[in-house]
């Protein structure tokens, strides 16, 4: 069944932070800018990180190296050559 991936609330409001301190180091998003998904919340638009580290509240990485933070499998990474892996 593809939807809503579980145990992500439509409650919340998804907006991944710019950059995020990991083991690797710090994940700073290079593109910006935001959509609004079909529920109707802001979701920050498939981005690539200076580092290559999985930046906060990515779902899954396109197979051109950005990240995608969409709530459902629907359509994720579709102009990005698909999705190469889910987090």
């Amino acid at each position: 069944m593809l939807g809503i991936i579980p145990g992500l609330s439509l409650a919340q409001k998804h907006e991944p932070s710019t950059s995020h301190a990991d083991a690797v180091g710090v994940a700073t998003l290079v593109e910006k800018g935001s959509y609004t998904n079909r529920e109707g919340f802001d979701v920050h638009r498939p981005a690539h990180t200076t580092t290559g580290a999985i930046p906060s509240g990515a779902t899954a990485q396109c197979r051109d190296g950005s990240f995608s933070f969409s709530m459902s499998h629907r359509g994720t990474c579709s102009h990005h050559g698909g999705v190469a892996r889910w987090l």
